[in-house]
């Protein structure tokens, strides 16, 4: 470590004073009481042991007390905090101590943001090998039971491989949507801007999941009669946002419940989607973590009903990578509401 030397003088100044003080001190009263001297003695003798002392003392500092400093200086800097290495060398304690609280401020919201992502690590790596085992499960079981050659019977063969065929889709569904999210996370997914009609979007995602919102009896909601309303976004992924809150007010629906979208316009040439349903909706512990990846508020449900869960985490990304907002609101057992922001064309 480059050592530069910081001097503090005001230990020595303060302690060749008080020395200085009670010298001269004595000195005058000897000189009053008993020899009757020139004050000018006084002043010289004063003047002779405060530069002694202040000498001696700045002497002794540098020499002992530097030396214990430096060496907590070279304790600290084999952590390698290059801030704090970087200051120079200073004998004054408080400014010693402040330095060494403030490296130990730093280095504790270090450790506890290293912890935070440990954890977020272990239970990352947890999720993924939990989506991933239960296909790749169907799938090794059904093609082992193939392999075995116990399947006489060209049908049960057939049900068998469509049923592995099934898993291997899951499977790609998920590694895409990692795939993606990866991609949104690191800023390598660019957005293709350019100007449609989001009513047309939205029309669009109904027609794609009416089938699958008619085998729960939901009935999917929306004014037929607005006008065009021109946005600008990426049009792919904006379907993609629309279609995954879709999705999931369906799976999370009730029987015979309703899912509905609404367009409204804001202030500064913006709109907010609303997908609002009557389902299940969402307790209140479970809302800040909503948009985390893998992050299931029903963990058993959910999965029977398909996904990858990272479908709010994409849809959370896109919205933000527009520079626009999404909220959730939801009380349980009456329903929820996703909306987002979008900017119009002017």
């Amino acid at each position: 470590m480059v050592i530069n030397f910081k001097k503090s003088y005001k230990f020595a100044v303060k302690s060749a004073s008080y020395i200085t003080l009670f010298s001269s001190g004595v000195l005058l009263a000897f000189n009053y009481f008993l020899l009757k001297s020139n004050l000018w003695f006084v002043f010289v003798f004063a003047f002779i042991i405060f530069v002694f002392a202040f000498f001696v003392l700045q002497y002794r500092v540098e020499r002992f007390i530097y030396r214990r400093v430096k060496k907590i200086y070279d304790d600290v800097s084999l952590l390698e905090n290059a801030s704090f290495r970087n200051q120079p060398i200073t004998t004054d304690m408080a400014t010693l101590t402040r330095e060494v609280q403030k490296f130990a401020r730093d280095k504790k919201l270090e450790i506890e943001t290293l912890k935070i992502r440990e954890e977020y690590r272990r239970e990352f790596l947890g999720n993924v090998s939990h989506e991933l085992k239960t296909p790749l499960f169907t799938v090794q079981g059904y093609l082992l039971t193939l392999l075995d050659g116990a399947m006489d019977d060209k049908n049960i063969r057939k049900k068998y491989l469509q049923r592995a065929e099934k898993g291997v889709e899951r499977l790609i569904y998920i590694v895409k949507d990692l795939d993606m999210i990866t991609k949104l996370e690191t800023g390598d997914l660019n957005l293709e801007l350019s100007e449609f009609n989001i009513v047309e979007v939205v029309q669009n995602v109904f027609e794609l999941l009416e089938m699958r919102a008619s085998k729960k009896n939901i009935s999917l909601t929306f004014d037929t009669n607005y006008k065009p309303i021109k946005v600008i976004a990426d049009q792919e992924k904006i379907q993609q946002v629309i279609t995954n809150l879709v999705m999931n007010s369906i799976k999370y629906g009730k029987q015979g419940g309703t899912t509905e979208v609404s367009i409204e316009d804001l202030v500064n040439n913006k709109i907010i989607v609303r997908i609002t349903d009557n389902g299940e909706g969402i307790e209140k512990q479970h809302i800040p973590r909503l948009f985390e990846r893998f992050y299931r508020v029903d963990k058993s449900g959910a999965r029977s009903e398909g996904g990858s869960g990272l479908g709010l985490a994409i849809v959370k990304h896109i919205i933000e990578g527009h520079d626009e907002k999404i909220y959730v609101e939801s009380q349980y057992g009456i329903g929820s509401e996703f909306s987002f922001t979008l900017e119009k064309t002017k």
